[in-house]
């Protein structure tokens, strides 16, 4: 066969270790000349592009389909929005809204071009503007990443020769495993690198006009690179393609100008450094140099997987409960697909993972993402390697006994995936996961002054930061105790501060943050949303210190306590055994209590309730909200002049005894007041 480069013609041969250039769909042969339509300019050759490959669509588009389907139903409320997704979705806000890579200081912890590209999919698509959760836009993109990488695996098999009910089987696996589903929702940088990594695979896989190919797929390597740096472990099993697929008399000019390529785009990012003078360490100065100390030695180790207690137990385990048929069978099948020649590169990629993850040090909860293409290739690809072996014995007994043990083998490993997958799914894709976590953002909003300073998740981060909160009091735990400018704004460390939002991502943060912890230590809990790991807690600090505190509040509580029962004794109040209960114990914001009596101005009141505000449900929090049912007997909700006079009365009040806001209810005339309460007001009449 011939191929014409830079118009000479060279000759090669083909080799058993080298892929064919097969008549199939997906990998047309190099033909020498013309011999149709050009399919790539005209409709009809685009009519004759599709009719070609009819028969992958066929198998290919109902996949799609059912792909996304899976994917984004219900994406916005499971899983539950963890810190990354928030730190890469506010860097993304950055680049979009701030003109900077980050919304800190960037530190070279991850090449910016990850979320520069999560950047112009949200800026493109008005993401931010589409959901309430800024997290959300993110995973929309990351299921687009996820979408695109379903056709790119097709591809992958179809070009290593696997039948197309093996390619489907792949992209089955790939698309709606749960280990799957959670990790294409979830706003992690691995996401945006996949597609452009198996891009990389099909174009070192290409059969003809390899020089442009080869450089294109250095190209795709190179992005992948530069979105997520941990990709650049699968370099050698992309070259090892490469090299074996690339035609032998012009292996010398197509590996040399993909390895040119790749060398000259990765050292851009060594250019940025160097053109901001933050190529080596230098006081009080973040570093190229610094920030890959810390991706290689400097984070804290996860411990070995052979360690029960430890973090890379724990992160496995978290795979396991997803997909424990995947985690299991996709090892064995890279085993088996050895039997393959030309799944060598393939399953060697998945081996070398695998084993990579035994080394002493950190093991990141998304370097699953990586390996869940070739694990979804090879599991299938397994199958129709030794179903071919089966089928090619010479005894007929035996060859019917082959193919009815991996028959056999397979139905029984579909059975048990159905099984697996199911409860899984069905959690993916009904359960409300981060309802905590809006709650506690509404109560934010709705109830912390934007002049408060909160220590914060950074999956909250953006979105107080466009509801009006400014950039300064919304702070990203991490950074509190990293970062010097935000040290810089907190001279008084953990006093500056007057909130913290406290998730599952801060109290699991491996190196802890001193100031965050001795804010919590001199903090009580002000509300609480959802239960266990999914809880989301917000605690109120207190400059003056626990101990004060505790002496403030027993004083506060006796005061309470004591205006309560006498209020309870007032003839022009009426109330039920529970809301007495609360008065007389205590439970009961004091400026409800001092403005009572003069609301009776107006009749005798029945005091239905003192309702707590959703979230506040904290024994040592006095209820801040009162509903008054009726007046002089009649019903508020009926007689909307009584009504009206209540609300002029309360409304004449003046601060702190105004409430934050009044409104009617069929139940009667609710009464709310902030969530800063005062001190002094009670103990001084006692």
């Amino acid at each position: 066969m011939t191929q014409t480069i830079e118009d000479r013609v060279l000759e090669f041969d083909r080799t058993k270790d080298r892929p064919r250039a097969e008549q199939h769909e997906d990998s047309p042969a190099v033909s020498p000349g013309p011999t149709g339509p050009d399919l790539r300019t005209g409709r009809h050759g685009l009519s004759v592009f599709l009719r070609s490959r009819r028969r992958s669509m066929i198998w290919f588009a109902p996949l799609a389909v059912l792909a996304a389907i899976v994917n984004f139903v219900n994406m916005t409320g499971s899983p539950q929005r963890i810190d990354d997704e928030g730190t890469y979705t506010a860097q993304a806000y950055a680049v979009d809204h701030l003109g900077s890579l980050t919304h800190y200081t960037y530190w070279y912890d991850h090449p910016p071009l990850g979320w520069i590209q999560i950047a112009g999919w949200v800026g493109l698509t008005g993401g931010f503007g589409r959901y309430t959760s800024s997290v959300m836009a993110g995973r929309e993109f990351m299921i687009v990443c996820a979408l695109v990488s379903c056709a790119l695996l097709w591809m992958v098999a179809r070009r290593l020769e696997l039948s197309r009910p093996t390619a489907a089987a792949a992209v089955a696996i790939f698309a709606l495993s749960p280990l799957a589903v959670q990790f294409h929702r979830t706003v992690f940088l691995d996401n945006v690198a996949t597609p452009w990594l198996l891009a990389a695979f099909v174009l070192v896989m290409a059969p003809r006009r390899q020089l442009l190919a080869f450089a294109a797929a250095a190209l795709c390597f190179a992005v992948a690179v530069l979105s997520k740096e941990t990709y650049l472990l699968f370099g050698p099993f992309l070259v090892w393609q490469m090299w074996r697929g690339a035609h032998r008399g012009t292996r010398r000019y197509t590996v040399s100008l993909a390895g040119g390529v790749l060398v000259l785009l990765g050292l851009s990012y060594v250019l940025l450094s160097t053109i901001k003078g933050e190529l080596f360490p230098g006081p009080r100065r973040v570093s190229l140099m610094t920030g890959i100390y810390f991706q290689l030695s400097g984070r804290t180790a996860s411990g070995s997987l052979f360690d029960a207690t430890s973090q890379a137990r724990v992160t496995t385990a978290q795979w396991l409960q997803l997909d424990p048929v995947i985690a299991v069978v996709a090892p064995i099948a890279a085993l088996l697909a050895l039997r393959s020649r030309k799944l060598w590169p393939v399953a060697g990629t998945l081996i070398f993972l695998l084993l990579f993850m035994l080394r002493p040090g950190y093991l990141p909860v998304p370097y699953v993402i990586g390996m869940l293409p070739f694990a979804a290739l090879l599991i299938p690809a397994a199958v129709e390697v030794w179903l071919r072996r089966a089928r090619s014995l010479v005894s007929a007994v035996r060859r019917r006994l082959a193919i009815m043990a991996v028959a056999i083998i397979t139905t029984a490993a579909v059975a048990v995936t159905a099984a697996a997958w199911g409860p899984q799914l069905r959690g993916l894709l009904l359960s409300d996961l981060d309802q905590p976590m809006v709650q506690a953002e509404n109560w934010v909003e709705a109830n912390v002054g934007r002049n408060y300073r909160v220590v914060v998740d950074d999956s909250m981060w953006t979105d107080l930061v466009r509801h009006g909160f400014p950039r300064d009091n919304v702070v990203w735990y991490y950074k509190v105790d990293t970062d010097p400018a935000v040290e810089a704004l907190a001279p008084n460390g953990w006093r500056d501060y007057d909130y913290v939002v406290s998730t599952n991502s801060m109290r699991t943060f491996p190196d802890g943050s001193p100031t965050v912890a001795e804010a919590l230590r001199n903090s009580t809990e002000v509300a609480t949303f959802g239960t266990g790991d999914k809880a989301v807690t917000i605690f109120r600090i207190h400059p003056e210190g626990a101990a004060e505190v505790g002496r403030i509040a027993a004083r506060e509580a006796a005061g309470r306590e004591a205006v309560g029962t006498a209020l309870a004794q007032n003839p022009a109040l009426s109330m039920p055994t529970p809301m007495r209960n609360l008065m007389t114990g205590g439970r009961v914001d004091p400026r409800i209590l001092l403005t009572l009596p003069g609301a009776t101005s107006v009749g005798r009141l029945t005091v239905a309730d003192a309702p707590a505000v959703d979230g506040e449900v904290t024994e040592a929090a006095p209820r801040r909200q009162v509903l008054i049912s009726a007046i002089d007997g009649q019903p508020i909700s009926k007689t909307p002049a009584n009504a009206a006079a209540l609300e002029a009365f309360y409304d004449q009040e003046k601060p702190p005894f105004r409430p934050e806001a009044i409104s009617r209810t069929p139940e009667g005339l609710l009464i709310t007041y902030d969530i800063e309460m005062p001190t002094g007001l009670v103990s001084a009449t006692t």
